[in-house]
């Protein structure tokens, strides 16, 4: 427990804790005959944002962020898509938060907000993207890359190139053509490693993913993700996929998503997940994105409040193949994103160094995002 509250902890792709949502509110707005569209933004909006407006939310925040001990989380900041106007929304939330709670929370821009964070006992969100904003003009290649420059501003860090679907960058990790990276894709990459933002495949397709890391001059990650070797899943990496990212420095997130794990998809499996990571490719190449967050203990009462809608459509984005593995609530509760200390003392466990234990909890992004981010990037090409 010393060894966990003395490091440096930092999700390679995770959630704030989420608060409650208002229950009251959001049948209203049902029954007012509000859109599917409109309800979701309604209740993303109150769970990542009513910390600021709650007393009571607030403390349930602090607490969650107490018990975890994390210092910095890569918080998802984008919805899936390309669509600036779209991914602007769950930005726009984590700035208000964080704005409207300096004591608490702090956004950072750059490393060593992240070093300082942990310096003065603060927590900190540094900022990622669930999709390169793309105008969808497509007039030129140099025109559809210029919002990459803008939301790197906006404080974005990191961006998936794909999300489950195809794209214009490439094939996502549910398509079964396995496609691989476009020719439009590796200027997306150029322009990333150009800016300071660190391409991230965890969504991709391996052929995507592998053809990232072999075009990229700097690390690329998959930062919530699985071991192939262990457990076949389209959301898991193959080794040679794996050692094309460890080659370019980059690193993988294993995440705490039961059926993406395999076994009995509980920590026992994510730390087998771990152990495998660390022999095969190094402890240099290893952290822990959970792709979880807290959800506060008021919110199934105020989910129980809201009327059913009927049978809706698939969204877009959720392209998933069946899938027969039984999630358990046991399951679920071991891998509990307050639950990170319990992760350091399976590693300890687990015979696991001091100094590896570090990496893996956060030296390794760490490491990474100090040697993309660049804070005087290059002015914009003449495009002339």
């Amino acid at each position: 427990m010393r060894l966990h509250a003395e490091s440096l902890v930092f999700d390679a792709y995770g959630f704030a804790p989420r608060a409650a949502i208002d229950g009251e509110a959001v049948r209203a707005a049902v029954e007012a005959g509000a859109s599917d569209i409109e309800v979701q933004d309604l209740m993303e909006e109150m769970s990542m944002t009513h910390p600021v407006i709650n007393p009571n939310k607030q403390a349930d925040f602090e607490a969650a962020w107490k018990a975890s001990g994390v210092t910095c989380i890569f918080q998802n900041a984008g919805e899936e898509g390309q669509d600036p106007l779209r991914l602007i929304k769950r930005l726009a939330r984590f700035t208000y938060l964080t704005d409207m709670l300096p004591e608490t929370l702090r956004r950072t821009a750059s490393p060593e907000d992240i070093v300082a964070a942990k310096e003065q006992g603060k927590h900190c969100l540094y900022l990622t993207g669930n999709g390169v904003p793309l105008t969808q003009q497509w007039v030129s290649v140099q025109d559809e890359l210029r919002y990459v420059r803008i939301f790197f501003q906006l404080g974005i860090r990191m961006m998936h190139l794909t999300y489950n679907r195809r794209n214009l960058i490439g094939d996502g990790c549910a398509e079964p053509s396995n496609a691989g990276l476009s020719d439009f894709g590796r200027a997306v990459v150029a322009e990333m490693n150009r800016l300071g933002i660190i391409p991230d495949v965890a969504h991709s397709g391996w052929q995507t993913s592998l053809e990232a890391a072999q075009v990229s001059d700097c690390p690329v990650v998959a930062s919530h993700t699985t071991c192939q070797a262990l457990h076949n899943h389209i959301r898991s990496k193959p080794d040679n996929v794996i050692r094309a990212i460890v080659d370019t420095g980059g690193y993988i997130g294993i995440c705490c998503i039961p059926r993406f794990l395999g076994g009995k998809g509980d920590i026992t499996a994510f730390l087998d997940h771990v152990d495998y990571a660390v022999r095969r490719f190094g402890s240099d190449h290893v952290a822990i994105g959970t792709d979880v967050a807290y959800t506060s203990r008021a919110s199934a009462a105020e989910n129980r409040k809201i009327p059913s809608s009927g049978r809706r459509r698939d969204r877009w984005e959720a392209l998933w193949p069946d899938d027969p593995f039984v999630t358990t609530p046991e399951a679920i509760e071991s891998l509990s994103w307050t639950n990170w200390p319990l992760f350091t003392v399976g590693l300890v466990q687990r015979g696991h160094s001091d100094d590896d234990i570090r990496k893996i909890l956060g030296g390794n992004v760490l490491r990474v995002v100090r040697e993309v981010f660049k804070p005087s990037f290059n002015k914009p090409e003449n495009r002339g």
